[in-house]
């Protein structure tokens, strides 16, 4: 059995100190953004707490949908770079990258530099994403929707390009029998789209796991808990997205702070797969297991 553990947005806090030069652009308005609405409805403590009870699962691996920083600042990334370190070895531990580590030019460049080996593993045509990672039967496969925006947008983009390099690796790993877990940002369903804050591309994402299949996508951005599906090659495929791991109760955007756990298994030629999601209700003071379910 492999278990892993999904968490995503973990916007980490707070803000360094932010000098004039440093707010020109998206930056000031994301600025704004945070000294006005996000800075109460994230903080470090609530993430801590929900970070030592994920370490304590002592999952197999752990996989990191983005948005580690807030401005892409090179002292956030620098700062999120040793936050991964204490998460978890590289050997365990994914990221993808969200829109806000990619939130102007360079900085997700920056953060592939710092970050290394969580932003590495199998590629195919010597490209960054999609990148493969094997644990056991599993395989994670990481893809980019981080691309830099204009002020006041979101977007994340999938293009052709990785689209045809994600279908190629989801046929090589379904022909070799793994349990394919896709990680992407910005959700890829339908249902979750907006003209500000969606994919672009969203439709080609889906079209390639229609086409060649896989077990699970996992994805962040909404901050909110979500169970969307995708046809697949051979059964739907579900699309799994966490609340911000930084989140704070009583907050009025986002779900509390959470974090999903997978048990994955072979039984004869079958799959198996639970879904532990584990987090702060909107009461109370504890993290619990607020859901359990079985998806395979």
């Amino acid at each position: 059995m492999i278990t892993l553990a999904h968490i995503s947005d973990i916007h980490l806090s707070p803000m360094p100190e932010v000098g004039f030069r440093d707010l020109l652009g998206k930056r000031l308005t994301g600025f704004l953004n945070w000294k006005l609405k996000r800075h109460g409805e994230m903080n470090t403590e609530t993430l801590a707490r929900l970070v030592a009870h994920m370490q304590d699962q002592q999952a197999d691996f752990t996989a990191v949908t983005g948005d580690l920083t807030n401005l892409a600042l090179d002292s956030e990334v620098e700062r999120a770079g040793r936050w991964l370190r204490e998460l978890g070895g590289a050997d365990k531990t994914v990221v993808c990258p969200g829109n806000h580590d990619a939130y102007v030019p360079g900085a997700l460049e920056y953060a592939q530099s710092e970050w290394g080996d969580y932003l590495k593993g199998e590629t195919v045509e010597g490209q960054a994403f999609p990148f493969v990672r094997r644990v056991g039967e599993v395989a994670i496969i990481s893809c980019s929707s981080a691309v830099p925006t204009a002020p006041f947008f979101a977007i994340g983009r999938f293009e052709e390009k990785q689209a045809a390099r994600l279908s190629r690796i989801l046929k090589l790993l379904g022909d070799a029998g793994y349990f394919r877990v896709v990680l992407i940002h910005h959700p890829p369903n339908a249902e979750l789209q907006h003209p500000s804050f969606g994919l672009k591309g969203h439709r080609i994402f889906r079209r390639v796991i229609t086409e060649e299949g896989a077990e699970l996508v996992l994805h962040g951005h909404t901050h909110r808990s979500s169970i969307h599906h995708i046809p697949g090659k051979n059964h739907e495929v579900p699309v799994i997205g966490v609340a911000a791991a930084s989140a704070a109760q009583g907050g009025t955007l986002d779900d509390p702070a959470r974090y999903n756990l997978f048990r994955i298994e072979k039984s004869g030629e079958e799959w198996r797969c639970t879904m532990r999601e584990y987090g702060f209700q909107r009461l109370g003071a504890d993290i619990v297991m607020r859901m359990q379910m079985r998806i395979y």
